[in-house]
């Protein structure tokens, strides 16, 4: 009989066991769930980190003028008689381009050639004579001032003559006419631009701090929003010998090869001066730092098998050039570093890497039409 009950007392407690061990079992089991269910994997794009040269710049605002560029006009008035260019051809120097009516003043440099002439005759026979002792001296110094007074008219006369015709001062490319012939210009009025277009100048500031890394002959590179993706190189030709006392800027001046005549006196450019020697700097697109009062941080991906998860991390980031930002500490070469996505991340998210879409990560991006 006592054996009986030690029997059912025994299985009793086996069953007892069993049943509140599959408790325990199961309520850790609803906990690891509901922690899975609180904690899902969170999607990411992510990028290594990499070095990249960098060629240290500055960056200046700038405008374009032409090496040599003038509104050619008459210094006299008078009527139009004759145009002898149309708008937007090239010309060499010397090309007549204009010719205002000059039939009156024609003849009377005619007329003053001809006093002259007789003056040179009366003077050409007086010093015979005055070999032969049948003149005096004074006769003759009269007649050689009277010579001279001729010919300064004759010369006066062709002046008046030459300013009645315009000329291509330097060779360049002429803009629109903005004259017509038989038309009455006063003098001064603009006939027609000239612009010589190849090279062309660049104009641009800098502070007064950077003196120590410019040179004459440095390289640069200037860029204008008309042409987007293109470069144009050219070199510091001139810098100012002062430095303005408003501003503390100097001026530099660079030229840029314009063969294809694109760049326009009058363009604001935007110049980029090469300085230094290129450095190497770790990289990552800018949306990869997350910018607080208490530091900038990135999310590191750390692979632990087949899971993945998220820690983040402090970083000190230096320079940046279009997408790109350059750090400095807290990021390795090789490091899987969280592009987008990293605002619904803390320490130790799990993650899944999607890098089907990438955020932009171009040190010279250029805006596109759409």
């Amino acid at each position: 009989m006592i054996k009986r009950m030690i029997i059912m007392l025994i299985s009793v407690t086996v069953v007892l066991g069993g049943f509140f061990g599959f408790q325990n079992f199961k309520a850790k089991m609803i906990k690891q769930v509901m922690a899975s269910m609180a904690n899902p994997p969170q999607t990411v794009s992510t990028a290594t980190a990499g070095f990249e040269e960098w060629q240290p710049q500055m960056e200046a605002v700038g405008s374009l003028r032409a090496v040599n560029g003038a509104d050619l006009s008459l210094e006299v008035s008078g009527v139009v008689g004759q145009i002898t260019f149309n708008s937007g051809d090239d010309v060499t120097t010397g090309t007549v381009l204009v010719r205002l009516r000059d039939e009156d003043d024609v003849a009377k440099l005619h007329a003053l050639q001809a006093t002259a002439d007789l003056a040179q005759v009366t003077y050409d026979r007086d010093v015979k004579q005055l070999r032969a002792q049948t003149i005096s001296q004074a006769t003759l110094d009269s007649d050689s001032f009277n010579l001279k007074n001729a010919r300064a008219q004759v010369e006066q006369q062709k002046a008046m003559v030459d300013k009645k015709v315009l000329r291509a001062p330097f060779t360049g490319h002429l803009g629109i006419r903005a004259v017509d012939v038989g038309q009455y210009l006063n003098a001064g009025t603009t006939v027609v631009t000239l612009q010589a277009l190849d090279p062309i100048f660049a104009d641009f500031f800098l502070p007064q701090q950077a003196l120590g890394n410019i040179k004459v002959g440095q390289a640069i590179s200037a860029k204008v929003d008309t042409y987007q993706g293109l470069v144009f190189p050219g070199k510091i030709v001139a810098i100012n010998p002062a430095v303005d006392a408003n501003s503390r800027n100097v001026q530099v001046r660079a030229t840029l090869g314009n063969p294809d005549r694109r760049l326009l006196p009058g363009m604001y450019a935007t110049i980029d001066v090469d300085t230094g020697q290129p450095e190497r700097h770790i990289t990552l697109p800018q949306t990869a730092v997350t910018y607080n009062p208490y530091g900038s941080t990135v999310y590191l991906v750390e692979h632990h098998g087949a899971t993945s998860t998220a820690r983040q991390t402090f970083v000190t980031t230096g320079t940046t050039r279009g997408d790109q930002v350059s750090v400095l500490s807290g990021v390795k070469e090789g490091d899987v570093v969280v592009t987008a996505g990293q605002m619904k991340l803390h320490n130790g998210s799990p993650v899944l890497i999607n890098n089907t879409v990438q955020p932009t990560s171009d040190a010279a991006p250029a805006p596109t039409d759409r």
